[in-house]
């Protein structure tokens, strides 16, 4: 048996590692940006309720949608040729969306700005497999990785609201303008090109499976959020099940599948991408809820939130940094117990959060959160990648991030659900007889729609559905409390197979396909 000498990344390879973070960062940055630009979007276009959550929501449900699809695909053509399409693709749809004169055309433009958006992040992170082939450094470069997509996050609100200060609201979306001509410009001096030595027969059928398997489900998780548990919402789920079930069925029978199922077979892969699923629960439901605290119980503009913000993403910064470097020392599956362990201590934090001077706890705990958050999703990640063989690192990577959008989703509607049931149960009984039927409702129905009435509410009724929508926030995180404290441990337990980054590994830890963790894979400068 051969062996080879891993490489180490240079100066060129962390040059790469600052041009592959700006699409990063810009796709954080369009999760949040809208936020603060729909209000002055609605003025101009006046879109109804139904087409507002379009525009809100195509752009996730069609990156969620294309993610497997785009990760296969560039390891098909060439990763960084997918690339550098999807930079053309989004800065130049970004420049339609910002003169859109329709709500049709505008939600139709945010469709594309996530057909181009799934072709950004397998793409960005499995070049980060290529580039870095030293287990430690690849560890440490996808922690630069991950918290590049909070730091977007983080900036979103701010720089959109400075943007909308000077300008109109399709500003917004022209920041992708500058960054996907940098990136043009840059990767092909900085980053290498790499592809599949092996390519088959591109399935499309699979392409079509896939899709009908994963949107129906998002679909379900979101109308669930918003709706509850009816009709349509069960319909979508099971026409989701039955077609996963399809496409699973149809990757085993395929030499060259567009998901390689056997990927599932390797425990370090699965138990890691369960970690990332169940963790991002917690996260996208409180974030969420944190987000509505701070505009609608502390009265925060979205700039000001997004300030208040910056200290949590600071924390992720520290832990997804930290954590590998951690992990050269002590096994990965103690340090994302550990870390996880002390984000449960930021729920708990936050389930004492009250209706007026709660700030200061709510930033403590959800930075304690973002911990944890940072942990998984630098180690979590790396793991993911780092079991497959060189020529599936995209379709690793696209899985990495589907169950990750997956558990956001799953967060916002559990959680978001929980809490809305608590809202709803609590302020029912405070609601004056004698409120206006339209008013009742509205402040039966949610915060968002009490604020909207402001001053045309009955004296103390606003402070009430402030103080019912905090006890929401803190029943649901109460309970992302005890599921975050049951995934450390069972974290502790899933991952004690792993040493310490950078250690030989165990004999029945091959990788599926043959291939060989850190070993060389096939570049072109």
């Amino acid at each position: 048996m051969s062996t080879s000498t891993v490489r180490r990344a240079g100066p060129r390879e962390w040059g790469g590692l600052a041009v592959l973070s700006l699409p990063t960062i810009l796709l954080g940055l369009d999760v949040t940006v809208l936020y603060v630009a729909l209000p002055s979007l609605a003025e101009d276009l006046r879109p109804s309720s139904t087409e507002a959550l379009w525009i809100m929501d195509a752009y996730g449900f069609l990156i969620a949608g294309f993610l497997i699809t785009m990760g296969t695909l560039g390891d098909r053509i060439g990763r960084r040729k997918l690339l550098m399409i999807g930079a053309a693709a989004f800065g130049a749809v970004s420049v339609v969306a910002a003169y859109s004169d329709s709500t049709e055309l505008l939600i139709a433009a945010r469709a594309a700005l996530g057909i181009a958006g799934a072709t950004l992040m397998p793409s960005t992170l499995a070049l980060i497999s290529n580039m870095f082939a030293d287990q430690r450094q690849r560890s440490l470069a996808i922690g630069v990785w991950a918290t590049s997509f909070a730091l977007g996050m983080a900036l979103g609100p701010v720089v959109g609201g400075a943007m909308l200060d000077r300008f109109w609201w399709g500003s917004a979306f022209l920041l992708a303008v500058p960054v996907a001509i940098v990136l043009l410009v840059a990767a092909p001096v900085m980053i290498p090109e790499y592809r599949a030595p092996r390519n088959g027969r591109f399935d499309l059928l699979s392409v079509a499976l896939s899709l009908i398997a994963i949107l129906p489900v998002v679909y379900a998780v979101k109308r669930f959020a918003k709706d509850g548990l009816d009709a349509p919402t069960i319909v979508a789920a099971v026409i989701g099940v039955v077609f996963t079930v399809l496409f699973v069925r149809r990757q085993g029978d395929l030499a060259s599948p567009l998901l390689d199922v056997r990927l599932f077979t390797d425990r370090t892969f699965s138990a890691a991408l369960s970690v990332l699923l169940i963790g991002l629960v917690g996260v996208g439901g409180s974030m969420l809820l944190i987000t509505q605290q701070l505009q609608l119980v502390e009265d925060l503009s979205p700039v000001e939130a997004g300030l208040w913000m910056g200290p949590p993403a600071l924390m992720m910064f520290v832990a997804a940094i930290g954590a590998p470097l951690v992990a050269r020392r002590v096994p990965p599956g103690i340090v994302v117990a550990v870390t996880l362990a002390l984000s449960t201590l930021g729920y708990v934090l936050l389930t004492q959060v009250s209706a007026t001077g709660g700030i200061p706890l709510i930033v403590i705990g959800f930075g304690l959160v973002y911990l944890g958050l940072g942990a998984i999703a630098a180690l979590g990640t790396d793991l993911v990648v780092g079991a497959a063989p060189p020529e599936k690192a995209g379709s690793a990577s696209a899985m990495s991030e589907t169950v990750q959008e997956l558990g956001l989703a799953l967060g916002v509607a559990i959680l978001g659900s929980l809490a809305t049931a608590v809202y709803r149960g609590r302020i029912g009984d405070e609601i004056p007889a004698d409120t206006a039927t339209g008013a009742a409702a509205a402040v039966g129905d949610s915060l968002a729609d009490a604020s909207s009435l402001g001053h045309r509410l009955p004296d103390g009724l606003l402070d009430q559905a402030k103080e019912a929508a905090t006890s929401g926030l803190n029943v649901a995180m109460l309970v992302a409390a005890v599921g975050t404290l049951v995934l450390s441990v069972l974290s502790a337990v899933a991952l004690r197979h792993i040493g310490t980054l950078g250690a030989e590994p165990e004999a029945d830890e091959a990788v599926p396909g043959g291939a060989v963790p850190g070993g060389a894979v096939r570049s072109e400068r």
